[in-house]
C-alpha cells in the first residue's frame, strides 16, 4: 500500500546543450556508421556541450527552466542534492556548492553524490530522508552530467553511447496530499564487485595519474557485455521488488521510465518480464545515455508532452556505475 509520505514533487525541468552530434558525425572521425549504432543501441544522434561549460553550468539551466515553468520563488529552496559522475572539480568542492553559489542561494547545504546513472534515484529518496526529518521544506534533486568531458572520442565503443544535458525537479512537503505528484516509495541497491565494469581507470587515490599516463586512463571504461548482462538482470528485480512492496501488479503502472542506456537492454528487460514496450518511455534515440540526467530529462519532456496526468502511477528504474540500481514508485 502506498505511504502517506506527502513528499511532493512540486516542479520540473530539464536542459540540454543546443548542440546536436549525429551518428553521421561521429563516423567521420571513428570507424562506425550510422545504421550499426541505431540498430545495437537506439541513438541516432545526442547533444554535447561546448568547451568550456561545466556541468555546474548545465544543472543551473535545468533550474532555471524549472523555475521558469513552475513561476516558484528559487529563493524557497533550503538545500540542493545534486546527483554527477562528471563534477565539475575532482574530488571538491562539490558541484551542488558551485551551483548554490552561481544561483545566489547562500548557506544553505548543498552536496554532490555519486551513484552513476542511478544517482537521480538515490538522489530522491535521500531528499525524502531529508524532508521527513522536518526541518526542511523544499529541496532542488538534480542528475547532471557533461559526459563528452570523461568520453574516449576515439574509442568507437564507448563514444557513441553518450550525451550531456541536466533535469531536476523541487520536491517539499508544502500543499495539500493529494494536488500534487509525490514520492510513494523507492528502493536502492549496490553490487561493489562490478566496480570496475564501468569507470574511470586512473585519477583517483587507488590510481593516481602518473606522468606517462595515456589520456584513455583518464577518460571512461566499460565492459559493455558484463555492463548489459547485469542491467537486464537488475530491471526487472527492480520492477518485481516495487510492486510486491507496494501490493500491486504491473497492470496498475501506468508508465515506466527506465534510465536510458541502450534501447536493447530495455526491450530484453520488458521481454523478460512480459511487459508491453509500449509501457515504457524513451526517449534515447535524441539523447544518447545522459547518466544521472537521464530520468528527469525523460519526466520533463514527459511534462511538456502532456503524458503524464493526474493519479498515474509512474515507476523509475535506474543502474550504473558502482555498480549501483534502484527505482522509485511515484503517484503523480
Amino acid at each position: 500500500m502506498e505511504k502517506d509520505l506527502h513528499i511532493h514533487i512540486r516542479a520540473i525541468g530539464a536542459y540540454v546543450p543546443p548542440r546536436t552530434v549525429t551518428n553521421d558525425d561521429l563516423a567521420a572521425v571513428v570507424d562506425t556508421n550510422d545504421e550499426w549504432i541505431l540498430s545495437h543501441t537506439g541513438i541516432g544522434s545526442r547533444h554535447i556541450a561546448d568547451e568550456g561549460v561545466a556541468t555546474s553550468d548545465l544543472a543551473c539551466l535545468a533550474i532555471g527552466n524549472l523555475f521558469i515553468k513552475s513561476g516558484l520563488d528559487p529563493q524557497s529552496v533550503d538545500a540542493i542534492v545534486l546527483a554527477t559522475a562528471t563534477q565539475d572539480f575532482l574530488g571538491f568542492p562539490s558541484t551542488a556548492c558551485v551551483v548554490q553559489h552561481k544561483l545566489g542561494l547562500s548557506s544553505i547545504p548543498a552536496f554532490d553524490i555519486s551513484a552513476g546513472c542511478t544517482g537521480f534515484i538515490y538522489a530522491l529518496e535521500i531528499a525524502k530522508g531529508l524532508l521527513n526529518n522536518g526541518t526542511l521544506r523544499n529541496i532542488l534533486v538534480v542528475g547532471a552530467e557533461k559526459l563528452s568531458s570523461v568520453t574516449d572520442w576515439t574509442d568507437r565503443n564507448t563514444c557513441v553511447l553518450f550525451g550531456d544535458g541536466a533535469g531536476c525537479v523541487l520536491v517539499g512537503t508544502e500543499g495539500p496530499a493529494d494536488s500534487q505528484a509525490h514520492l510513494v516509495d523507492s528502493v536502492l541497491h549496490a553490487d561493489g564487485s562490478g566496480a570496475m565494469y564501468l569507470c574511470i581507470p586512473e585519477g583517483g587515490s587507488s590510481v593516481p595519474s602518473r606522468s606517462d599516463s595515456l589520456p584513455s586512463s583518464l577518460k571512461l571504461h566499460m565492459d559493455g557485455r558484463l555492463v548489459y548482462g547485469f542491467a537486464v538482470r537488475v530491471m526487472g528485480e527492480v520492477i518485481g521488488e516495487l510492486l510486491s512492496r507496494n501490493g500491486l501488479d504491473i497492470a496498475d503502472i501506468d508508465w515506466i521510465v527506465p534510465h536510458q542506456a541502450n534501447i536493447r537492454i530495455i526491450q530484453a528487460a520488458a521481454k523478460r518480464m512480459g511487459i508491453a514496450q509500449e509501457k515504457f518511455f524513451t526517449n534515447i534515440e535524441s539523447y544518447a545515455n545522459t547518466s544521472s540526467a537521464s530520468i528527469p530529462i525523460a519526466l520533463s519532456q514527459m511534462v511538456d508532452l502532456g503524458l503524464l496526468r493526474p493519479g498515474q502511477l509512474v515507476m523509475t528504474v535506474g543502474f550504473g556505475a558502482g555498480l549501483t540500481y534502484g527505482g522509485n514508485l511515484i503517484r503523480w
